[in-house]
């Protein structure tokens, strides 16, 4: 009984990961290439910060469907993006390009590392003028001492 239970586990198992495998079907294994790279740099517009490669939505679903159609057509990289970029907005991109709108995203980690930093030498600095007075206040009270 167990061995038949064990069967039939392993075989839904064998089964369930081959609907697991991908269906999409290419020429050559450069297209492929290309169909897994462009999945990881276009991002679901339903499922934020899920690539359409790690998303199981509907919308991403279809979005794999027109990636892999647009290969098949010929169409580059580039484009591709474009179609989705223009159709979707900047958000679909991991890379947005550098815009007036996007220019925040890009100089907000440059503007708090340099006030971080700005931030770090100013307290350094505040605490070596403290260490000296208190060297200069020990020698003093030294030299007073020594007076008397």
């Amino acid at each position: 009984m167990t061995m038949i239970l064990r069967t039939v586990f392993l075989l839904c198992l064998s089964l369930s990961a081959m609907a697991a495998t991908d269906l999409y079907q290419f020429e050559t294994p450069e297209q492929e290439q290309r169909f897994r790279v462009l999945l990881d740099e276009l991002r679901c517009p339903k499922c934020q910060n899920q690539s359409l490669a790690d998303s199981d939505a509907g919308i991403a679903q279809d979005m794999r469907v027109r990636v892999e159609s647009m290969i098949k057509e010929g169409k580059s990289d580039e484009e591709i993006v474009d179609y989705f970029v223009s159709r979707y907005g900047d958000f679909v991109s991991y890379r947005p390009p550098v815009t007036p709108t996007t220019s925040i995203l890009w100089l907000a980690p440059l503007l708090l590392l340099g006030s971080g930093a700005v931030v770090i030498v100013l307290l350094l600095r505040r605490a070596s003028a403290r260490v000296d007075d208190n060297d200069a206040a020990d020698d003093s009270d030294v030299n007073q001492g020594g007076d008397r």
